[in-house]
């Protein structure tokens, strides 16, 4: 279908306010500590059901694209990340606060977000056919050597290898905790039915990110606190660096819509890979979590890149690969429209006008984003005697509102007083954030392997090696773990 002639719908006034006012509230929404994508658009959604259906549905994609990028701003400005996937954020652009560049970090954020963003949503309008049939080839095996690539980058995100070691130990004990996903059996329950539904991430980034750094801001003197320092620095400034680094830039976009296009993996691992391999390939590894812009760069690009190739298997076989298109699918159905390839068929007017109308999405958040940093910024001005309740309400809040269970929230403290010692010691949160995320990925994988295989009357190695894409995988793991490896003698060397 021409673009031509769904351009006049898509330059209308309900549309345009759908998407403007669907990535402000994302952007709020994301902001927030524990809210996410899913978060803001469960709460949009019956709004949906009043709008033509392709109105609706950019407003919620507004929604969605606004909160990839809204967490990394209370990242940069008080080490406060909205979400997960703005953790990368927080840990560079906070010491670049720090050091009075909140201005410039935000600026990195925001334009590294749309390149994302905009790479991301060309791959959806471009390959959602092939692209959609591609990642249906992949199984539990596949799934399984992905998520252990995962794993292995820890050992370039963390200074001291034995301490990043301990993290991701402690960050895959939280993830055995409740029922076992194949037997059903308890472990590490305690007899404490709260606990049989295991550790959500959201408390657990909640504690070790927001509470323990507002524990930490609890007497600090005025001059001890980031303060709010006006800077000269030009939007195109930051705009040229950014293309400078066109070999990060790519990385970040490939990394991002190839983990994006996988149902069931989420964004966490594309960030914290494409960051880790910024890292990796760095000139100057040791300025990572010091302030590298290289970091936020790719972070940013990775996160928003996924938006895009997210929907590229809910729109092309209806499958949705996460719980944000999850609820997207819903509002579809909602609207009596059939997902899949008769979806471009049956309603070429939705499918396509809600193609292009992601453009939209990314056109706004860069405007709201670039234009609207001076004030972001302001929170810097507002006394830390203010921040630290309004943080510790919101962050009590975000983890009570994921499951409506104040377990979680006494989870969220009880790791917040634990993360505010880690720090003080030295222990990196990132890793443990990576193996509370990417333990229940591992086990359940090599668990249906195992199932798998054995009613095959295969080993498991056996099975976990039988496709070529397996194969692949295998090899792409043990470049990983050499490139890692090469990376920590650089920056000891450094």
């Amino acid at each position: 279908m021409d673009i031509l002639t769904y351009l006049p719908m898509l330059l209308t006034w309900p549309v345009l306010a759908a998407v403007f006012s669907g990535v402000l509230i994302g952007i709020v929404v994301g902001a927030i500590p524990g809210l996410n994508g899913a978060v803001g658009i469960s709460l949009l959604l019956p709004l949906t059901f009043a709008l033509p259906p392709e109105v609706g549905l950019l407003l919620l994609g507004g929604i969605y694209m606004g909160c990839m990028y809204g967490g990394s701003i209370t990242a940069i400005l008080i080490n406060v990340p909205g979400d997960v996937v703005a953790a990368p954020a927080a840990m560079e652009g906070y010491p670049l606060t720090q050091q009075g560049r909140s201005k410039e970090a935000l600026y990195y954020s925001i334009f590294s977000s749309s390149i994302g963003g905009f790479v991301g949503v060309l791959v959806l309008i471009l390959f959602t056919p092939p692209l959609a049939s591609f990642a249906l080839k992949f199984g539990p095996a596949e799934m399984f050597f992905i998520s252990l690539s995962g794993l292995i980058i820890v050992g370039a995100l963390a200074g001291s290898l034995l301490k990043a070691a301990f993290a991701v130990l402690f960050g895959l004990f939280l993830a055995t905790i409740g029922l076992d996903q194949v037997s059903g059996q308890d472990r590490f329950t305690f007899g404490q039915q709260d606990l049989r539904s295991g550790i959500s991430v959201v408390p657990v980034v909640l504690g070790l990110f927001c509470i323990a750094e507002m524990i930490l801001n609890i007497g600090k003197r005025q001059d001890q606190q980031v303060s709010y320092v006006e800077q000269s620095i030009t939007r195109m400034a930051v705009i040229r660096d950014i293309f400078r680094h066109k070999v990060l830039l790519l990385k970040a976009n490939v990394i991002g819509n190839f983990v994006g296009l996988l149902p069931g993996v989420g964004t966490t691992l594309a960030v914290f890979m494409s960051y880790a391999e910024a890292k990796r390939s760095s000139k100057q590894p040791e300025t990572f979590e010091t302030g590298n812009v290289e970091g936020i760069i790719a972070a940013e690009a990775a996160n928003n890149a996924t938006v895009g190739s997210s929907l590229v298997p809910l729109l092309a076989l209806g499958v949705p690969g996460s719980p944000t298109t999850a609820i997207i699918a819903g509002a579809l159905v909602v609207h009596g429209i059939v997902l899949g390839p008769s979806l471009f068929q049956a309603r070429p007017d939705v499918a396509f006008i809600f193609l292009y109308g992601m453009i939209l999405t990314v056109v706004a958040m860069a405007l709201i984003g670039a234009f609207g940093i001076k004030y972001f910024a302001y929170i810097l001005k507002v006394k830390m005697e203010y921040i630290v309740p309004t943080v510790l309400v919101l962050s009590l809040f975000g983890a009570y509102s994921l499951r409506n269970s104040v377990f979680d929230v006494m989870i969220a403290i009880a790791l917040g007083i634990v993360g505010a010692v880690f720090k003080k010691v030295g222990v990196p949160p990132a890793p443990i954030i990576i193996g509370v995320v990417l333990g229940p990925l591992i086990e359940s994988n090599l668990s249906r392997s195992l199932l798998i295989a054995n009613a095959r009357g295969q080993s498991l190695a056996e099975y976990l090696l039988a496709s070529n894409l397996s194969k692949g995988l295998v090899i792409v793991v043990l470049l990983l773990l050499a490139m890692v490896v090469q990376m920590r003698r650089k920056t000891a060397r450094a």
